[in-house]
């Protein structure tokens, strides 16, 4: 307890740099859910990208990211273990918020799209682990956020897969692909805007305190669709295009239509991601504000200091503005060749999964789900349409993640707790 009295402002100017560290690395890396695909598929330039990403992660981790956090993401620890030593937390989320913004910024340099979630958590893991006890941890969770490496990729690919394919055999592989885009392309855009809907109740505006029921935003959501539907139609049927022109320029004009769903639903993918993934970072930042604040008092969720939200905040911004380029080209062209209507079906499936995990508590990363999605596009045109090297580079570095944020994590409790320590 006199270590927190003594050393408390120091104590927290150190978590508020690692959390800047680690909304850095949040930018750098994760950010690439959202616009990788447009980026891809050339709906989007690289720079706007970056633009529309640092306006709509900025507005969801400011305005959606909540005035209360859990104090310990995912309950991965048992607090019990550090009642007696309060400082022990503190010195262990330092050191987490440390390992998980050192290993995503290495990760980001080398265009891996690793997830955030998994690094911070593992870094959790790691320093609860081997500095206080191996029974702190929940394994139980461990193992869950383990099985999800396959589940929420597989669901994702699967669900991209089908979107895909049914854009062909109604669209793209007919004889009159314009006149089947005017009739279809509607409900693809009715479809967009309820899962979108969704994700932004669900992942979004869930942190702002507007608790909605579940059957008032589907209600919300299925009414988002309907207007998305009909207006969508209204436009689509006013677009001129030369019914004489080939094959190869209508293909073109209907890609046209699907980019722009894709800057619209990036735009949602964005705002959710902010203030969801925001957490990440300023979790731990406000559990080392509030026990110190408080004398060592640990609670299971954190009052957030007028100062936190926009340090978590302008991190993802200053990341995704510096760094974020490379995981970008990683997910936009990497993987598979994307053009737009490949690229909505990827992350129309991506938000589908994300939907379906909220509502049955799945444990995912969106990172891992969109590159599902994206995998699953090119499946669907064959194996040969994959790039097999950057596939397996990407599971690898899925692999490390946990361990390596545990590892580091390890290192720096160790030499932050020898610094402190009477």
């Amino acid at each position: 307890m006199d270590i927190l009295q003594t050393y408390g402002f120091i104590l927290i100017v150190t978590a508020a740099v690692v959390g800047f560290l680690m909304a850095w690395g949040i930018g750098a890396n994760d950010v690439a859910n959202a616009m990788g695909t447009s980026v891809g598929s050339k709906a989007i330039t690289i720079k706007q990208a970056i633009f529309i990403a640092m306006v709509f992660e900025f507005a969801g981790a400011y305005l959606a990211g909540g005035e209360v956090t859990s104090t310990i993401r995912k309950g991965i620890i048992d607090a019990a273990y550090f009642v007696d030593t309060p400082e022990l937390l503190v010195y262990g989320m330092i050191s987490a918020l440390f390992a998980a913004g050192v290993w995503l910024a290495f990760a980001s340099y080398l265009g891996w799209p690793v997830s955030t979630t998994h690094s911070i958590i593992g870094a959790i893991v790691g320093f609860a682990a081997v500095g206080v006890s191996s029974e702190a941890v929940e394994w139980g969770k461990v193992t869950g956020i383990v099985g999800s490496w396959v589940i929420t990729p597989a669901i994702s690919g699967f669900i991209a897969y089908l979107i895909f394919q049914s854009a062909q055999k109604l669209i793209f592989d007919t004889e009159h692909p314009i006149d089947n885009a005017k009739r279809y392309v509607p409900f693809y855009m009715a479809a967009a805007g309820f899962i979108m809907s969704l994700v932004t109740i669900k992942k979004g505006l869930s942190h702002v305190g507007l608790e909605i029921e579940s059957s008032t935003g589907y209600f919300i959501a299925f009414g988002m669709a309907v207007l998305v539907g009909f207006g969508g139609k209204i436009v689509i049927n006013n677009l001129k295009f030369d019914k004489n022109a080939n094959k190869t320029t209508h293909y073109a004009n209907v890609e046209k239509i699907f980019a722009v769903l894709m800057v619209v639903s990036a735009c949602c993918m964005a705002f959710a991601h902010g203030s969801n993934d925001v957490a990440n970072a300023i979790g731990p930042l406000a559990a080392v504000v509030s026990i110190v604040n408080s004398g060592g008092e640990i609670g299971s969720s954190a009052s957030l200091v007028w100062w936190i939200l926009p340090l978590g905040g302008i991190g993802i911004v200053l990341g995704l503005a510096l760094f974020g380029h490379k995981v970008i080209k990683t997910i936009g062209n990497g993987i598979t060749h994307l053009t737009p209507s490949r690229g909505f079906a990827a992350e129309l499936a991506a938000a589908t999964t994300v939907v379906i995990a909220s509502g049955t508590g799945l444990p995912i990363s969106t990172t891992q789900t969109l590159v599902g999605a994206v995998l699953g596009v090119g499946m669907a045109r064959g194996i040969a349409a994959i790039n097999l090297g950057v596939v397996r580079n990407i599971v690898i570095s899925w692999i490390v993640t946990l361990p390596a944020g545990a590892a580091l994590s390890i290192v720096f409790f160790f030499m932050i707790k020898g610094i402190f320590a009477p």
